[in-house]
């Protein structure tokens, strides 16, 4: 397959299998989505939905978070991890909202970006999936697969955005860099991965990447074998 031809059919078959994409993050508006992507930082989107519930049952609003202490939201999201960081950027971006726009998050690449513990990646989640603003948020998800795919070479997460935002239409980044993550986590995870199930990476993926993991496979296959003739 040419490269195009396996861009058509990765968006083919994301689409197939994910024709819906709801935000993991549960949210209601734009803030909450800010404050549970902040918390998503090397954190499960599983844990943070356990989490988001009891700090907005105190504060879901820039108003009442900023009136919060530091120590009062680090007490809530500690299960989060980096806490330290994370409460200090809550606390500190809901009083810049509150102080400098009126209570409403900006829908601002450059103005999200200046605002303690949000950057590119969390601005461009807020941008895509709160204002509908054409973004494609790369996670370690996004990143793992464009490299396994061939279509980035890995370098960075920066260098895997712009590949991207290259080779997908711009009318589609919004649902496919979500359609993206969730192929990555059911079928192509970084741990556990089985190219038997990854069928997209099995048809068009990197060669390196398809013989390391047939690699892996024979070196499994030859300790079980010698465990067995102990």
């Amino acid at each position: 397959m040419t490269k195009a031809e396996k861009v058509e059919f990765v968006i083919h078959e994301l689409e197939r299998l994910y024709p819906n994409t709801p935000v993991p993050l549960n949210h209601k508006d734009p803030f909450t989505l800010l404050v549970a992507v902040v918390l998503s930082a090397q954190c499960t989107d599983e844990r943070v939905n356990q989490i988001t519930p009891l700090l907005f049952a105190v504060a879901d609003n820039p108003y009442d978070m900023a009136k919060m202490t530091v120590e009062e939201i680090a007490a809530i999201i500690r299960p989060c991890g980096l806490v330290p960081m994370k409460s200090k950027g809550i606390h500190s971006f809901s009083n810049t909202i509150v102080n400098e726009y009126n209570g409403q998050v900006p829908a601002s690449f450059e103005a999200l970006e200046a605002m303690p513990s949000v950057g590119h990646k969390t601005a461009s989640v807020v941008m895509s999936q709160a204002f509908g603003v054409h973004a494609f948020p790369v996670d370690t998800h996004i990143h793992r697969l464009m490299f396994r795919w061939g279509f980035s070479n890995g370098k960075s997460v920066d260098k895997t955005e712009r590949d991207a935002k290259r080779l997908f239409a711009r009318e589609l980044w919004n649902k496919l860099h979500l359609q993206i993550i969730f192929y990555g986590r059911e079928y192509s995870p970084a741990r556990g991965w089985d190219l038997n199930r990854d069928f997209i990476t099995a048809q068009i993926g990197r060669k390196s990447e398809i013989n390391k993991w047939a690699t892996q496979q024979k070196g499994k296959a030859k300790a079980s074998l010698k465990k067995a003739r102990r």
